[in-house]
């Protein structure tokens, strides 16, 4: 047999070869997403079924939402250690826009026998809930254009600071900065891996496809932008479908309102206590001072008109 006719059978018999490999299952080489897959099986998720999420074609392993954040904390970490006075938190003026506080109201209204209920059952005012609503999501209309799976998954994996050395923004780290750096991203990946299970569960407990449910930049679903840790365990179902759907208002309003509850707000709380349970919400003193000046102008704006 001449040579090339060699070649060209040996190849054929390759090919060959492996077809059946893949239709036997059998990886030819190893997943990027093989370690979650490990992990999640390990921590008693069904191997087969997680193995079936992570073969989604549309699943692609984005190491630069772990960078981004890391950036910002590097550059905030780095800022703070800088001679010079910090600046003091201030209420967020764009949110006290006349359209803002009107549209506002107009949800207070539209929604005030629910909030009405709310409030007798958890204690929590319907301006404070509205508020929360109109910063976290712009009373429901923008719940974010990401897919938590896939920011989860990725923020998860990248865990791992040589997956994003790359990406990292400044070259002038002290080894210090540094080491803290690597130890963070590894908490970061840690924290987002439970908000993967989180997600899953979550989902199926609801009947959703973990893959497709929407959410913020870093992993935070539904109209009042819980992560999944906090809607698996401050989600009610307030609609009475036996589902909690973070993206139904009344389950969002619910599950708002019982998160504050059970961080201890109380309406005879001082104005400083209820900035501390609001900052519960979302870590920023000026976050919380923007939900408590926008709840006022709600209220005083429903005194004005009798509503």
């Amino acid at each position: 047999m001449k040579r090339a006719a060699i070649e060209t059978t040996l190849a054929a018999v390759f090919i060959c070869c492996l077809g059946l490999t893949a239709l036997a299952g059998v990886p030819v080489s190893g997943n990027l997403w093989d370690p979650l897959v490990d992990r999640l099986a390990a921590d008693g998720f069904e191997r087969r079924k997680v193995a079936y999420l992570f073969s989604s074609p549309d699943l692609e392993f984005q190491p630069e939402i772990m960078a981004r954040k890391m950036n910002v904390l590097l550059n905030t970490r780095l800022t703070a250690r800088e001679p010079g006075p910090q600046p003091e938190p201030q209420v967020m003026e764009r949110y006290l826009n006349p359209l803002l506080i009107a549209g506002a109201y107009a949800f207070y209204r539209e929604h005030r026998a629910d909030l009405t209920v709310i409030h007798e059952k958890f204690g929590v005012p319907g301006d404070v809930l509205t508020a929360l609503m109109l910063l976290e999501s712009r009373l429901g209309m923008t719940v974010g254009d990401y897919n938590a799976f896939t920011i989860l998954a990725s923020m998860a994996l990248a865990g791992d600071f040589e997956l994003i050395r790359d990406r990292i923004e400044r070259r002038d780290v002290p080894r210090e900065t540094l080491d803290w750096l690597v130890r963070r991203t590894r908490e970061k990946g840690d924290w987002a891996y439970d908000e993967l299970k989180a997600l899953i569960r979550y989902a199926r407990a609801n009947g959703q496809d973990p893959l497709t449910i929407r959410s913020s930049v870093y992993g935070a679903i539904g109209l009042c932008q819980f992560m999944p840790s906090s809607a698996e365990h401050y989600g009610r179902d307030g609609s009475g479908d036996g589902r909690v759907d973070l993206f139904e208002t009344r389950d969002a309003l619910y599950s708002m309102a019982n998160f504050v509850a059970e961080h201890g707000w109380k309406d005879s709380m001082t104005e400083a206590q209820k900035l501390k349970v609001i900052y519960r919400y979302n870590h920023s003193e000026s976050y919380a001072l923007t939900v408590l000046a926008v709840a006022d102008r709600i209220a005083k704006t429903r005194e004005l008109f009798g509503g």
